[in-house]
């Protein structure tokens, strides 16, 4: 795995000062602010987390924005009262200062589908739907064993819709989502905008859903860290658990300092 991180006395002088003023943060919820948890309504948010976050974009100057699979009206409840710039559904909504930017439209065959995976669920215990008006996902986290049967019926049912969606395949889940909708093009529009635009990206997630933001990132000569080493990553560098995540976090706001070494000095400990 490399390190995009280069030594201190490698840097020049103004490539060392303040970090904090040079970074933009993306930062998954599920899997990287929360953990993972049997069924999506489950998750718990620590509740030092928001102000924390809300403490850290003022150090960054604005440049913090979730970049997540859930959608903006989620988010917003489980940080309330605090708001942030978000990029949901995979980046099929982004919000950017208060102001709806992009709004993916719903697929017209998707109401179809809904009910063939609806159908699905009911005739077999564990399997969940969620569906998120823009896209719909299907959980088979509670029925492990249920996983070919599931995904086969997701790809099948995508195929079926047409080009206008693809299917995202993350942990013991499977979403249909708009075709124009990703983490990546989500982090590389946010990055185009004055709060963010000239900055250093550093983008954190957990999962396969994750790995077009690592991408992303790495291509701007940013910070890609994914959360666990169950897998294969795009990533350059690794957090053990949102627990290490969140740690980063909540110094990085009390100090208010945030570096790109916080992760790096994490992830060689």
């Amino acid at each position: 795995m490399t390190t995009l991180i280069e030594p201190i006395s490698a840097r020049s002088a103004s490539d060392t000062a303040p970090a904090a003023q040079q970074l933009a943060l993306f930062l998954d919820f599920d899997g990287t602010l929360v953990e993972i948890a049997p069924s999506p309504e489950d998750v718990k948010l620590d509740r030092r987390v928001a102000p924390a976050l809300a403490a850290l974009r003022g150090t960054l100057g604005g440049a913090l924005a979730l970049v997540s699979g859930r959608p903006i009206a989620f988010l917003d409840a489980m940080l309330a009262p605090h708001r942030f710039d978000i990029a949901g559904l995979h980046g099929a909504q982004i919000r950017l200062d208060g102001e709806l930017h992009a709004q993916s439209a719903q697929p017209g065959s998707l109401r179809e589908a809904l009910r063939d995976l609806v159908r699905f669920a009911n005739s077999h215990v564990g399997i969940l739907v969620e569906d998120k008006r823009v896209s719909v996902a299907l959980h088979w986290r509670l029925a492990p064993s249920l996983q070919d049967e599931a995904l086969a019926l997701m790809r099948r049912t995508a195929a079926r819709i047409g080009p206008g969606v693809r299917l995202q395949e993350g942990k013991s889940v499977a979403e249909i989502v708009p075709a124009n909708a990703s983490k990546g093009h989500a982090i590389a529009w946010l990055m185009a905008k004055p709060a963010y635009a000239g900055r250093r990206p550093v983008f954190i997630g957990d999962d396969i859903t994750d790995e077009d933001g690592f991408a992303a990132v790495n291509a701007m000569g940013g910070l890609s860290v994914r959360i666990g080493a169950d897998r294969e990553s795009q990533a350059g560098l690794r957090l053990a658990s949102p627990t290490a995540l969140r740690h980063i976090l909540l110094e990085a706001a009390e100090s208010g300092h945030l570096s790109a070494d916080d992760f790096a000095r994490t992830n060689q400990d």
